[in-house]
């Protein structure tokens, strides 16, 4: 097929350079546009892409694109691409068509696993969030988060983070959090979680090497502090392993909601990115869920739900608290999808 005539793969992964140039990665941006360039080297990958059957901007088609493209580099299967990667040139067509060309299979199979973009410095929104919470409540948490993939932030009370003006978590944690903060300071209070747990339909295992290296090749080549921080937080998991369940989170969610709760520990369902990957139904089950556990909270036995996902019409990414016995909603702020900044509300 004449590489002019292809629309639709060709057209996803240039409309996404556009998004992630915007987002502040030059790098990976480039990666985008010579992909769409060379895809006709790669046609099982392009085929991938063009009858995919549903919206592969919430698939995140093109992240997975540029990851298996990330970790060919990273294994140094195409010399070329891993000289690329290192900055060795900037002959971004000539290296990734030849990986297009040599690692079709490869690349597909790649693609058809969904993202793994464990991104931890999304934990300083929910931090923060944790904090109002003690607040309001003044109570430990029980933290039960769904689409957990690594589950490095079931381990957030573990990690250092500075908001604003204020230093909370770990003071001693490998893991430093430092993102921008905009807006509001955040009040100052205890993390304190007392149990955690999650549940992924694949979830990675931070002592597998494969499963570290799918997480790295997801973050962007060219911001080599989110790689040292995902690093650091992987040797923790590694010393401190999160408890991760391997289920539907349909069916593990409504369980874990019903088992009993402690009298003085709030409950917090949390989750990041994950919303956009659940189908209609799914998703619709996880709301209810929580929903119907809110319906049965006490001040003596709060529930909680946090939120960082993409706004419906996908302008902006908001971090929201939801709060029972009496079921307010609030936007606490709006942030960047990586939680590179914060822009909060309070």
């Amino acid at each position: 097929m004449n590489m002019m005539t292809r629309v639709g793969s060709q057209g996803e992964l240039r409309r996404q350079s556009r998004v992630i140039r915007a987002l502040g990665s030059e790098f990976v941006a480039s990666v985008l546009e010579a992909g769409d360039r060379q895809l006709h080297r790669a046609p099982q990958t392009a085929a991938l892409i063009d009858g995919w059957p549903d919206d592969p901007s919430a698939a995140a088609l093109a992240m997975r694109f540029n990851a298996a493209l990330h970790a060919l580099a990273r294994r140094g299967d195409v010399a070329d691409l891993s000289a690329l990667y290192q900055r060795d040139h900037d002959d971004f067509d000539r290296a990734i068509g030849a990986a297009l060309t040599t690692h079709d299979r490869f690349i597909v199979g790649w693609m058809h696993a969904p993202t793994q973009t464990n991104e931890v410095a999304r934990a300083a929104g929910f931090a923060a969030a944790l904090m109002a919470l003690r607040v309001r409540f003044d109570m430990p948490v029980e933290l039960l988060e769904i689409g957990s993939s690594c589950g490095l932030n079931l381990n957030l009370a573990r990690y250092s983070y500075e908001l604003g003006d204020i230093v909370a978590g770990d003071p001693g944690s490998p893991v430093r959090i430092v993102p921008e903060w905009r807006g509001m300071t955040p009040v100052a209070a205890p993390i304190e979680v007392v149990a955690a747990r999650g549940v992924d339909l694949n979830p990675l295992d931070a002592q597998n090497r494969a499963s570290r290296e799918r997480l790295l090749s997801f973050v962007w080549a060219d911001q080599p502090r989110r790689i040292e921080r995902l690093k650091a937080a992987l040797r923790l998991a590694r010393a401190h392993p999160p408890a991760l369940t391997r289920a539907d989170a349909t069916l593990w969610l409504p369980d874990q909601l019903a088992e009993p709760q402690a009298n003085g520990v709030c409950r917090v369902v949390f989750h990041s990115m994950v919303i956009q990957y659940l189908g209609s139904t799914a998703r619709g089950a996880v709301i209810d869920a929580i929903h119907a556990a809110g319906m049965r909270a006490t001040e003596a036995r709060p529930l909680a739900w946090l939120s960082l996902e993409w706004t419906p019409g996908r302008e902006r990414v908001e971090l929201t608290l939801t709060c029972w016995p009496e079921g307010t909603r609030r936007v606490l702020a709006t942030c960047h999808p990586y939680g590179e900044w914060f822009d909060w509300h309070g």
